[in-house]
């Protein structure tokens, strides 16, 4: 799975239409293998980052949870910890 897609769901403030938006570019991407595509492909790969954008906001808003919300500041340091740990 393509690292650069984070977990979008149960964070406090909620996800923005941005984020939900660059994971859905990034999904399409992984799949297309285009990080930018054709002129003569452009159309499917907007259209496809628009319909998985809409799916991935439909999800959100679907999902239920009792856990308590996490928190985005934590989570980063979390991330930048394991990186120190794995990177050095």
């Amino acid at each position: 799975m393509c690292r650069n897609i984070k977990t979008l769901f149960n964070f406090e403030p909620p996800a923005t239409e941005d984020e939900i938006l660059a994971s859905a570019l990034q999904f399409v991407r992984k799949l297309s293998g285009f990080n930018k595509p054709s002129h003569s492909n452009e159309a499917a790969f907007n259209l496809a980052v628009a319909e998985v954008s809409e799916a991935a906001r439909k999800l959100l808003i679907s999902l239920q949870t009792t856990a308590p919300a996490r928190d985005r500041e934590v989570e980063a340091e979390k991330a930048r910890e394991r990186s120190r740990l794995r990177f050095g």
